[in-house]
């Protein structure tokens, strides 16, 4: 007598594929299609003088006469073979890499810039030293943001620390005559709004939100009062701190297009340039960069292994409240020479997108910084140069550039998980 036996149903091992992400490629091909076709195919052919020195420069290189349109075609070209591989890769469903949207970027500003400066010159080095002047503050802000948001802490306030800094530095320079003493008052204000911003939301568990906009909204109203009843009729001797001088560096500063850019500047730029590899240092190869990067990440187990949360976020947010309020000072004593009201003009939002840009590393925040500097000059030199572009489309250069940054990037990148949540010690 046989007996039938049920056999189970083989059981298929399947892997299930990850979604293939079509954002980035698509954003790449419409901004190489738009760099082949509107500045190529469909720019003109009038000539642009491409001008890499200064008159006063130790070595003078001779202008780049260039076509436009030729400049179109092969960078739209180029564009349009970095966005294919960029396609191809997602179809693959692999990471599309950082160097192929760098490669469409390039060629779009590139051919943009031609084309804006076709039938006149396109000064770089101008575009370039006013591309760094304009993002010192901003980088300044996004290296406090980073350092903010590593240790969990969203500093929306860094705003109002570039408008305090701004302010007190003036202030101090104008009274004093000293610029060192300006920069210690602009981080000591800087310091202290982020005491204020730290204590609510640390000790009295206020929404980090909510405090970094209040703040704005305080140190604004405070300095436009005190501006207009203190510094507008005094301006003589409360509001004329003048610039710190320019620094060259002998021989470096030599060396044609990067020297006058790199090394002919004043002390706030060449703070930034310091700054910004010592806080990657500090925040990703010391034992107190892995203890920041743990209160964002895991706060309850910092806590676990003998970290105090609490203070620890306190004081990262307070020295990053030091950095922000440098960045004030750089819009005074490192550039204007002297306050106007809300001079910080939203950077410190701008500051805030590149460092969701730079994935909250101060390298890649610095360069975003940069981007949205060299859009900013882009808008005074196109206004300059006599473009046929609309003005109020000029000044929406920089807003622009900012949205398409953080839409490319939004969704790949995850901030620490922790940051924006106060801790309670179970």
């Amino acid at each position: 007598m046989s007996v039938a036996t049920e056999q189970a149903p083989a059981v298929a091992h399947t892997s299930a594929l990850p979604p293939r992400n079509w954002r980035v490629p698509v954003i790449l091909a419409v901004l190489a299609a738009v760099t082949f076709v509107v500045f190529g195919v469909l720019g003109t052919s009038e000539e642009v003088r491409f001008v890499w020195s200064g008159n006063s420069d130790a070595i003078v290189l001779e202008p780049s006469v260039l076509s436009p349109q030729a400049v179109g075609l092969v960078s739209g070209a180029l564009a349009l073979v970095a966005a294919a591989v960029a396609l191809w890769l997602a179809w693959k469903r692999r990471k599309v890499t950082v160097l192929l949207s760098l490669v469409v970027g390039l060629a779009f500003l590139f051919s943009l810039v031609a084309w804006v400066g076709a039938g006149g010159n396109v000064p770089v080095i101008f575009l370039l030293t006013g591309a760094i002047g304009l993002s010192t503050a901003i980088v300044f802000g996004a290296l406090a943001g980073v350092i903010g948001e590593r240790a969990g802490i969203v500093n929306i306030a860094i705003e109002g620390q570039l408008l305090g800094g701004a302010f007190t530095s003036a202030v101090v320079a104008s009274t004093t005559g000293s610029y060192l003493l300006a920069l210690v008052a602009a981080m000591i204000t800087g310091a202290a709004i982020s005491m204020v911003l730290a204590a609510f939301s640390i000790k009295y568990l206020v929404d980090q939100v909510i405090v970094g906009v209040v703040l704005i909204g305080l140190v604004t109203a405070i300095t436009n009062f005190f501006y207009s009843a203190v510094l507008a009729p005094n301006s003589g001797t409360l509001n004329n701190p003048g610039t710190l001088p320019r620094i060259r560096i002998p021989g470096l500063a030599d060396i044609p297009v990067l020297g006058p850019v790199l090394f002919d500047q004043r002390l706030t730029t060449y703070l930034m340039f310091v700054l910004v590899p010592l806080t990657w240092f500090v925040l990703f190869k010391t034992k107190w960069g892995l203890r920041i990067r743990a209160l964002g990440e895991h706060p309850l187990a910092a806590d676990t292994v003998g970290i105090k949360v609490n203070r620890w976020r306190f004081w990262a947010v307070t020295i990053a409240g030091l950095i922000a309020g440098l960045g004030g000072a750089s819009l005074t004593i490192g550039s204007v020479g002297a306050f106007v009201r809300e001079m910080s003009a939203g950077q410190g939002f701008i500051a805030l997108a590149a460092v969701i840009l730079g994935r909250w590393n101060p390298f890649y925040a610095a360069l975003a910084a940069l981007l949205f500097g060299f859009a900013s000059n882009f808008r005074i030199w196109a206004g300059q140069a006599g473009s046929s572009i609309p003005p109020d489309l000029i000044a929406m250069t920089p807003y622009v550039v900012t949205i398409l940054a953080v839409a490319v990037v939004a969704g790949r990148v995850i901030g620490p998980k922790a940051a924006g949540k106060p801790y309670l010690k179970e």
